[in-house]
């Protein structure tokens, strides 16, 4: 795992002695909004970064550090102003508009600290859009969608609309949505964000017991200390930098 750039930081944590193929690498990644305007933004600055196989690693610093933009660079929502991004072996920034989604659909899934759950459709055929994206027919998909909605204690919810669901469900919804096409790599940004403490708990478990039992690569931008702590790598954003990298508190 590797961080570089002009702001100093933490010595990294020790490596395992059996390196672990990379699931997502950063090469000198900038972004700038609005270049050459007054409006000139820098959100990433020069981001170098290695994440491993079966790693869970926490994004952390204050809002509008780069939390979001690193995960949409990552998560292939976005393209770098410069730099090199690599997916599951696969150099992607240069990638054309229209093989973007084709690639995001095989290697990631998102989750959302707003759920973007497709309001028209229930919480079985939400679950099953990334499956009819690459193709599956309706009922192979919907097949899919129940069993993760049965392995997340939402069953009974499968027919209901978004706006029927409640807050802690929707979420669930969202996560079952993110995984059901096996990604290798599960990106969540500030998912527990729009929870109270209770239903936030839950999510924090969930999320981490299936990193743990499927083996997906996880990254997270949060500002909950509880899922910071649990993950395996913190690392801490300042003006679009990694400013610290650290072994979290209570890995799991």
């Amino acid at each position: 795992m590797v961080i570089r750039n002009d702001a100093p930081h933490e010595p990294a944590p020790t490596q395992p002695s059996v390196a672990q193929p990379l699931v997502a690498s950063l090469r000198g990644v900038w972004k700038v909004y609005n270049p050459g305007s007054p409006g000139e933004v820098t959100a990433l600055a020069g981001i170098d970064l290695d994440i491993s196989a079966g790693e869970s690693v926490a994004l952390v610093g204050p809002s509008g550090c780069g939390k979001s933009t690193l995960l949409a660079i990552l998560g292939l929502l976005d393209r770098p102003t410069q730099g090199s991004v690599t997916i599951a072996g696969s150099e992607v920034s240069q990638a054309s508009r229209r093989s973007l989604p084709v690639l995001r659909n095989r290697y990631i899934g998102f989750v959302f600290q707003h759920h973007h759950l497709l309001p028209t459709l229930t919480a079985a055929e939400n679950v099953a859009v990334p499956l009819r994206l690459q193709g599956r027919s309706r009922a192979e998909a919907l097949k899919a969608a129940g069993r993760w909605l049965d392995r997340l204690g939402l069953s009974h919810r499968r027919n209901h609309l978004p706006e029927q669901l409640s807050g802690g469900e929707r979420q669930r919804v969202a996560v079952a949505r993110a995984l059901v096409s096996k990604p290798v790599l599960l990106l969540a940004d500030e998912p527990t964000g729009e929870l109270d403490s209770t239903n936030a708990e839950k999510l924090v478990e969930l999320l981490l017991s299936l990193h743990r039992e499927l083996g997906q690569t996880l990254v997270v931008a949060t500002h909950d200390p509880q899922l910071a702590a649990r993950c395996h790598r913190l690392l801490e954003l300042k003006d679009g930098r990694i400013v610290a990298e650290r072994a979290a508190s209570h890995p799991e």
